[in-house]
């Protein structure tokens, strides 16, 4: 598969929703308090797509669920804690070195003040910004989903 499939996530925590090869990715599109800006950070250069912007996230572990992974992965990577998210989309994307799942959620409340926590780079952008023609901000191609969906909302 060489394109990103789009599924509608309506059960995000479903194990059916994630091909067995796949890593399972919790992701957070994060809105500020005025809901015009949104939160990306930098892969680092020795990560795997590193260099490009992301929305943050990371790995679901083991016996957890998308939203607690997402919550972990969200502390540990930028110091937020969410406190309102929904479902958005579910992406595969196969990448010629690895498979993505990427569960990915809107977050339009949270608590603390966001920060690159490990080192990244951070960056608050409007959504003007992020999703124009001219933008730029290089993202991994299994977020082109992602970008396009967010120019429905």
């Amino acid at each position: 598969m060489n394109m990103s499939e789009l599924m509608l996530n309506t059960e995000p925590n479903s194990p059916t929703n994630i091909p067995a090869d796949a890593v399972h990715v919790a992701v957070g599109v994060i809105f500020n308090s005025q809901q015009n800006k949104i939160l990306i950070a930098k892969r680092p250069e020795h990560l795997h797509q590193g260099g490009l912007w992301e929305f943050p996230g990371g790995k679901v572990g083991i016996g957890e669920s998308v939203d607690q992974a997402l919550a972990r992965e969200l502390f540990e990577e930028v110091g937020i804690t969410p406190i309102q998210a929904q479902p958005l989309m579910g992406v595969h994307h196969d990448y010629s070195d690895k498979q993505v799942f990427l569960d990915i959620w809107t977050v339009t409340q949270f608590s603390g003040d966001a920060k690159g926590a490990e080192g990244q780079q951070i960056e608050w952008v409007s959504v003007q910004d992020l999703l124009g023609a001219q933008s730029q901000y290089q993202f991994p191609a299994a977020n082109q989903s992602i970008l396009d969906r967010l120019k429905t909302l």
